[in-house]
């Protein structure tokens, strides 16, 4: 499904482009209805950003998108090169770099500047898709309206159009926050990534109040540091980005935001010996319940999904609501609503299955730290084995691989290595780099090797369940995700329905 467009909003002129990103004036002007920068999505009146890209240059297209009814085009020196080449003859605004503008001209053309919409954005390594889930499940139980944009989907009120990246491309991004508005959205909630805030993507918005979870390692493959990862994130909390903040300060990444940031900021501990505006304490008796202990008194708040860091992500969520003006009994009430996030510490179980089937959660735990605290949030309540079905992404930061491994096997009593999305690389190397991992934390988890994911999830089930009542199946990585890329194919896969399977083949057995 394409993203849907606003409606009718009156025409901005081409001149008007030009003169807010200071270029020359077009030689012929034109009137704008919308912005794409894909020659497959344009519709009739739009501004075709022709940007540079990897294989080809997006000028090669642009007379593809003149066909299809675009009547300007935004583009670079070199595009405007392409341009005339290839006898592409239309009105045009040239400017250095088209994508550092193109927030500021979707902006313009969807009128989103003043849009009668209060906007919540969440950035960190994990806990971004998490903590919006709660924020826009506790919105919608406080009566409001609300929007949701992430890595799972993208939700206008009760319409859901499954996510292509987190965050949407500028001109994607500005049109649906304009068709949230035209649709009586009050309310938007959503996820900002570290490729956004660098590829310009959420330029033109303003934020009612950023949220930053936590930072580790990474995306390594498309920031050159960690430091670089940092800053990318640390650039939402700025007053051309946001009107206030909230910082999770467990990590040093977190407190060094907390210095540097130069919009206002509420900041959050859930560690002891940490400074923070707001503590988190767990209570003894109720692993799910805790205190949120601040300023303005004591909130009593309960986690709808198991894990101290899920606790934290709760915390972060009430913070975000307290910072909109919601009363603090109000914020109680709204986040006991169990928010349901798909393939995030997710159960899958069978109806009417006996209390002997080993417990199968489906997370998208996929860096070290993230396999880690999900398998910390089980072991407590695990009193059999504790057995995790994980892999690695292909053509992603390879730096994290062995770590993820380590992880897993510092945690479990089994670790079952298998495919994740290897995409163009060799399967059985990404294996070896997880598994190597494993076996050099000397923990004295039992390692196994199973390409296949069918055959690793079946192999996980069965082994929990053998080793008797109380055991746990973590199956990691891909969470939510309903392909399995490999080879440039991607081919239908869901960790949910093949759990569910391996559970159903358990009864079938009688095993």
């Amino acid at each position: 499904m394409s993203t849907p467009r606003p409606d009718a909003l009156g025409a901005t002129p081409l001149s008007s482009v030009a003169a807010l990103v200071s270029a020359p004036s077009p030689v012929h002007d034109a009137q704008l209805t919308g912005v794409t920068l894909s020659s497959r999505s344009v519709r009739g009146g739009d501004l075709y950003a022709a940007l540079p890209g990897s294989r080809a240059h997006g000028a090669s297209f642009a007379g593809e998108a003149l066909d299809a009814g675009a009547v300007a085009v935004l583009t670079d020196p070199d595009g405007a090169v392409v341009m005339d080449r290839a006898g592409t003859d239309a009105p045009r605004v040239v400017v250095p770099d088209p994508r550092a503008v193109l927030g500021a001209v979707a902006s313009l053309v969807y009128r989103t500047a003043e849009l009668p919409l209060r906007i919540i954005g969440i950035t960190g390594t994990n806990g971004k898709t998490t903590t919006a889930y709660l924020v826009e499940s506790a919105l919608r139980a406080l009566g409001h309206t609300t929007g949701l944009i992430g890595t799972v989907e993208t939700r206008i009120r009760e319409d859901r159009i499954p996510s292509v990246r987190t965050t949407p491309e500028a001109p994607e991004l500005h049109a649906l926050l304009a068709v949230m508005a035209q649709r009586g959205v009050d309310t938007c909630v959503m996820e900002v990534s570290s490729h956004a805030l660098s590829l310009h993507r959420v330029d033109g918005v303003r934020y009612d109040v950023a949220l930053f979870t936590n930072l580790s390692q990474d995306h390594l493959d498309f920031h050159p540091s960690m430091r670089d990862y940092f800053l990318a994130k640390a650039s939402l909390f700025t007053p051309e980005r946001a009107r206030q903040g909230v910082v999770c300060v467990d990590d040093e990444w977190g407190r060094e935001l907390a210095r540097t940031a130069s919009v206002p900021v509420m900041t959050v501990a859930s560690g002891q010996g940490v400074e923070a505006d707001c503590l988190v304490s767990a209570d003894a008796a109720d692993p799910a319940a805790f205190t949120l202990t601040g300023p303005g008194g004591t909130l009593r708040l309960r986690s709808a999904l198991p894990g101290d860091f899920n606790r934290v992500n709760t915390a972060m969520a009430a913070l975000a609501l307290l910072a909109l003006g919601t009363p603090a009994g109000d914020v109680e009430r709204a986040l006991a609503t169990d928010p349901h996030v798909p393939g995030r510490m997710e159960a899958v179980t069978l109806e009417g299955a006996p209390a002997d089937l080993p417990r199968v959660v489906v997370d998208y735990a996929h860096t070290p730290e993230a396999v880690a605290a999900a398998l910390r949030a089980l072991r407590p309540t695990t009193t059999g084995r504790l057995v995790v079905v994980l892999g690695a992404g292909g053509d992603r930061d390879r730096g994290k691989r062995a770590a993820m491994g380590r992880a897993a096997a510092l945690s479990a009593d089994l670790v079952v290595v298998t495919d994740d999305n290897p995409r163009s690389e060799d399967p059985a190397q990404i294996r070896a780099a997880v598994a190597a991992g494993a076996l050099a934390a000397g923990s004295g988890a039992e390692v196994r090797d199973v390409a296949d994911r069918t055959a690793a999830i079946l192999e996980a089930v069965a082994a929990a369940h053998g080793a008797g009542p109380g055991s746990t199946v973590a199956v990691v990585g891909k969470g939510h995700e309903t392909g399995q890329e490999v080879a440039g194919t991607v081919h239908p896969f869901d960790d949910r329905e093949q759990a569910r399977a391996a559970l159903s083949r358990l009864l079938t057995s009688g095993a």
